[in-house]
């Protein structure tokens, strides 16, 4: 159990430090791209390794851990396209957060999908 919860914190460092590393290069504007593209990426990866690993793929448990559980949830955040959301509604439009959310869940969705079948 020691080494999972250490793989699952490796993994979330760099996660973590990926996220903000992305977040720094995408530009920020009215509309939280950076997040849209943030969230979207960390999807399509967490789904490609799930699919690999539900199909037998020879990945250790600690890396399959690491890289789903600790990566990819340090990386994607949903507390920020939540807030970003929110945002979005009271400083914008409504009409900009309700596209948010809605572009958000199809291309989470879409690429989640993509992953998969990879």
């Amino acid at each position: 159990m020691l080494f999972n919860c250490l793989a699952v914190g490796c993994g979330g460092f760099i996660g973590s430090v990926l996220r903000y590393l992305a977040g720094s290069v995408v530009p920020h504007d009215a509309f939280p791209w950076h997040t849209l593209a943030i969230n979207v990426l960390g999807s399509f990866v967490l789904a490609l390794v799930s699919g690999l690993v539900l199909r037998g793929a020879p990945l250790d448990e600690r890396l399959s851990l690491l890289l789903r559980v600790g990566l990819c949830g340090g990386f994607t955040t949903m507390s920020t396209f939540s807030l970003e959301a929110v945002q979005l509604a009271s400083s914008t439009s409504a009409l900009a957060a309700v596209g948010y959310v809605v572009l958000t869940g199809a291309l989470c969705i879409g690429a989640s999908a993509l992953g998969y079948v990879l």
